[in-house]
């Protein structure tokens, strides 16, 4: 089986998955005595180990998991616990169906029928993206969102000093984003960035729990009480940059603490060179060897800004992408920085870059939420 089935579960979530499938409740079985059947077209596994989770079912083919809840579910810390680890599977492309132990039990025909449903729908789904052009339905639009004083601005090339103010309400401007049909959301914490420590937090804390986006939260991530503040408050990933590049032993420490998966690499680079600290100071490693020891640390995400390009509405940097993708494939690659046009959005997708951040381009009407809701 490819290793992508299990988004690189580690041996103690095959463990764990072992232990549950052997003592399986009443009516994971009863639910399992027809999916084993296959008669869906598509073959469902039991208790599979995905991320650092395990799914009651999941279909590979389609990246469909179905979970059946029990009463201890419908307490509301499990419910929190539930909504961030959908989230983040949601993410990376799974799908869900989720149905109560009850009705499983007392309706197993109505859960059948829904759940074939939902299989003929993604089977005739997949048919048709197979059908559409090289590249088309690959890229994920994620919008960004950066905070001052608790307001929507936008920066240019980084500097505080070219801020403009777009919204005063954040929260207004995530919904806005949920309305067109995005999923993902890059919340950046610019007075974090500044100060070295996370302040917005009440911003994504906001967010979090008035949308259903998944959340990156990356400005001012720079010890661990940052890290714990950053998902109590509702983020599915961290987005951390100039740390992994200064105290490398710290970020890998929390790789192996919190999961890598967790993580939002971000690389920004100045002539295929690293830069930090706002961007000021260029270091002197390389693009491909920063982003190679960190796909060895097991981090799946990572997106790249050239410092150039970034807030001046000119356009990505297509050609240092081709060059990255070229070396690592397989690598889930964000672009960021410079997109001014749907045109850029179709070059990304069409160059296998998997999502795209999309800030100024927003606010300045260059692309419009109705264009990227009939994108995706």
């Amino acid at each position: 089986m490819k290793d992508d089935m299990f988004y690189k579960a580690g041996p103690l979530i095959f463990r764990k998955a072992e232990e549950l499938r052997n003592k399986c409740t009443d009516t994971e079985e009863l639910l399992w005595n027809y999916l084993r059947q296959n008669q869906l077209g598509v073959k469902f596994r039991m208790q599979h180990p995905a991320s650092n989770y395990v799914l009651d079912f999941y279909a590979h083919k389609i990246r469909l998991a179905i979970e059946i809840d029990g009463s201890i579910h419908e307490m509301e810390e499990v419910k929190r616990n539930d909504e961030i680890r959908q989230r983040h599977l949601e993410s990376v492309g799974i799908s869900f169906l989720r149905f109560s132990n009850r009705l499983v039990k007392e309706n197993l025909d109505v859960v059948i029928n829904t759940i074939k449903n939902k299989v003929s729908d993604m089977l005739n789904n997949n048919s048709n993206a197979k059908s559409t052009p090289s590249g088309a339905g690959g890229l994920q639009i994620i919008p960004a969102i950066d905070i001052i004083d608790g307001k929507c601005v936008r920066l240019t090339e980084g500097d505080y000093s070219q801020k403009k103010i777009y919204n005063e309400n954040p929260l207004e401007v995530a919904k806005e984003f949920e309305d067109a049909g995005l999923m993902r959301l890059h919340l950046v914490d610019l007075d974090g960035a500044k100060a070295g420590a996370v302040k917005n937090w009440k911003v994504l804390e906001s967010i979090a729990g008035k949308t259903s986006l998944v959340i990156d939260f990356g400005g001012g991530i720079k010890k661990e009480e940052d890290v714990n503040i950053v998902f109590n408050s509702g983020a599915a990933l961290a987005t951390v940059g100039s740390i992994a590049v200064k105290e490398e032993e710290k970020f890998v420490s929390w790789l192996t603490q919190y999961g890598a998966e967790k993580f939002l690499l971000g690389a920004d680079v100045k002539d295929e060179k690293i830069a930090v600290a706002g961007w000021l100071e260029t270091t002197d490693i390389w693009i491909y060897d920063f982003i190679e020891k960190y796909i060895n640390h097991g981090v799946q995400q990572i997106f790249c800004t050239d410092v150039s390009k970034d807030g001046r509405l000119e356009g990505p940097s297509t050609e240092l992408y081709k060059n990255i993708l070229a070396k690592f494939p397989q690598l889930h690659f964000i672009a960021s920085g410079g997109v001014s046009s749907m045109d850029d959005l179709i070059a990304l997708q069409n160059i296998g870059c998997t999502g795209a951040i999309v800030g100024k381009a927003i606010y300045e009407g260059r692309i419009t939420l109705s264009e990227l809701k009939q994108f995706n």
